[in-house]
């Protein structure tokens, strides 16, 4: 598991970096500008091979790369002096401005690109998953749910401004507001009711998150087991992949939340599983073993119907996953800057990366590290964008600053050029060790960390 684990990390980082450089590559050759060097990586090179006049490298630190265009020397400190006998027709530098502009913009395209492809090219493969409507099963009582309000059979109508939410975007923006007071909407027995339900603060990694304590009702979905860790309780149990989870402990299931929630509430108790297996109804009982934080060693999912996709469709389904991604993000960001978010446990670095690759494969498998891979590149796309000096949002910023000067007949000059330049590369230094710390400390404090127990689960039928 540790070397695929390895290799999906690789794959995920490698992939979105090469990506990204690939798409500065293929404009600057469209627009026959000299492309001197295609680097993974910055910093010393480690190997390589030169074809033509360009050398494909990997380089010594792993924090992202770059393609060194003939004639651009404005990331000198990153990326190394360029030759001095390139034509002017294929110096980068005396193009016009909107070739410029494109080059820069082509990296940053080709990664949100990629972010949109993968969902797009699933649903054709897969189909889009017909997403039931948002129903309460059980409120925990005394929970944040059950003091706003809410009760079984309430269906979900809108949440904090989302109208017609689905369970991520629920969940997720219950997630970032630990103790905020968010406004929901309910239809019950068909009356619009509006309330407000604060989320419980739990504390993960040293980092508050909200839950709204209650199970939802997926409407008869199959909850079916995703995978099973070798050599688990689970494993000797006799649970197999695939496995249909029928009851637990006596209880009719009816979300993968309620397995969960009971496995974590029955601690080193022997728990009865009722499943389906090939038509067949099997009864099995774990015993009274624990692993990694009073867990059996499976994962259990809905299995949602999958509807046959179009382009329309696919698109559609593309575009709402990469919004929701983006809407989070920028929630968890703004968190941060007014202060209600720690920037330790929003931004990570490689560690946190292959710690993220990990769950994603032992949860999804390769599906999951394509989701992995989607979401690094719509982040590395969007933060390339942002306007500081060294990334591709500064350059363009750049290039639009010296179009408005000359119009009046102004310019600036190399002396300023340089400088600004050499305040990017000490901000992208600075980052490169925050995130580098950052992760080591988060890892260090995961390991000192106890696990906290999930909430009761609901009651017997």
């Amino acid at each position: 598991m540790t070397l695929l684990v390895a290799i999906a990390f690789i794959f995920i980082l490698g992939s979105a970096v090469v990506l990204h450089e690939f798409g500065h590559f293929i404009v600057a050759k469209l627009f026959k500008i000299r492309v001197e060097t295609f680097s993974v990586g910055f910093g010393p090179r480690l190997f390589g091979k030169k074809w033509g006049q360009t050398d494909y490298r990997v380089s010594a630190i792993p924090l992202g790369g770059y393609v060194k265009l003939g004639g651009d020397e404005s990331n000198a400190p990153l990326e190394g002096d360029g030759a001095e006998d390139i034509p002017p027709e294929e110096q980068y530098n005396l193009r016009p401005r909107w070739q410029r502009i494109s080059v820069a913009l082509a990296g940053p395209i080709m990664n949100i690109l990629t972010a949109l492809a993968i969902p797009f090219t699933a649903a054709f493969i897969y189909g889009v998953p017909a997403t039931p409507s948002a129903v309460v099963y059980y409120v925990h009582q005394g929970g944040a749910a059950d003091q706003a309000g809410l009760k079984p059979g309430d269906r979900i109508v809108a949440f904090n401004g989302t109208r017609n939410p689905n369970w991520d975007s629920i969940t997720g923006d219950a997630l970032l507001s630990p103790g905020h007071a968010l406004p929901i909407v309910i239809d019950r027995n068909g009356s619009n009711i509006n309330l407000t339900i604060t989320p419980t603060t739990r504390v993960e990694n040293g980092e508050a998150a909200g839950t709204l304590d209650f199970i939802p009702d997926y409407g008869g979905l199959p909850v079916v087991v995703d995978s099973v860790a070798p050599n688990s309780p689970a494993e000797a149990a006799g649970l197999k992949r695939d496995d249909r989870f029928i009851s637990i402990g006596g209880e009719d299931v009816k979300s993968s939340a309620q397995v969960t929630e009971y496995v974590g509430d029955h601690d080193k108790q022997p728990i009865a599983m009722t499943i389906e297996r090939d038509g067949k109804t099997i009864q099995l009982t774990s015993d009274d073993r624990r692993i990694n934080g009073n867990k059996l060693g499976f994962i259990v999912v809905e299995k949602y119907p999958l509807l046959a996709a179009n382009v329309s469709s696919a698109g559609k389904y593309a575009v709402d996953q990469n919004i929701q991604i983006l809407r989070l993000t920028g929630k968890a960001l703004g968190q941060v800057f007014s202060g209600q978010r720690s920037v330790r446990n929003t931004l990570s670095g490689p560690i946190g990366i292959y710690q993220a690759t990990q769950k994603s494969i032992e949860r999804l498998g390769w599906d999951g590290v394509f989701g992995m891979l989607g979401f690094l590149s719509l982040n590395l796309g969007i933060f390339n964008l942002l306007p500081i000096p060294v990334l591709d949002g500064g350059a363009i910023f750049l290039f639009l600053i010296e179009g408005l000067l000359a119009l009046i007949g102004l310019s600036i000059s190399t002396a300023v050029r340089e400088r600004i330049q050499q305040v990017g590369f000490v901000m992208v230094l600075l980052l490169m060790v925050f995130v580098l710390s950052n992760d080591f400390l988060k890892l260090i404090g995961g390991r000192n960390q106890e696990p906290e127990k999930p909430p009761a689960a609901a009651p017997a039928k």
